[in-house]
């Protein structure tokens, strides 16, 4: 497995795993009351943080792991990257007409962040799996 395919896969699992950390965290504070009610900014500001944090953590645990012949990236992994960004660019521009169509309905504001936050996952959950992908049978 190249350097730039365990990357993909840490990355996928730390974007995964903190943003199902954080819809745990907002439903568990929600209660009996209106879910909108609940505080977000701080969980939702952790859990990007957190996702830096272990994408990049975990990349130095798995490089200590099992270390990889070359940490250079080569034309198909560029190629690769470049076809998978494509894919996740489409998914995120047409995945925010939602917090648009919400902003101008003038939804309150943790409805339009939680969908940002939303289609920002959904485009790593889509380019991200289509990259494994491209590294497993090719382009």
């Amino acid at each position: 497995m190249s350097y730039e395919e365990k990357g993909a896969w840490v990355y996928l699992v730390a974007t995964a795993g903190a943003y199902v950390a954080y819809v745990i965290v907002i439903l568990g504070r929600a209660g009996d009351g209106p879910i909108s009610a609940v505080p977000y900014v701080a969980p939702m500001a952790w859990a990007i943080g957190i996702s830096v944090v272990l994408s990049i953590a975990g990349r130095i645990v798995v490089e200590i792991v099992k270390p990889s012949e070359s940490h250079k990236s080569d034309v198909r992994d560029r190629e690769i990257n470049r076809s998978a960004q494509h894919v996740g660019g489409v998914v995120l521009a047409a995945s925010m007409v939602v917090p648009l169509g919400l902003t101008m309905a003038e939804a309150d504001h943790f409805w339009i962040a939680n969908a940002i936050y939303a289609a920002l996952v959904l485009s790593t959950l889509v380019a991200t799996p289509l990259r494994l992908l491209a590294y497993r049978r090719g382009l």
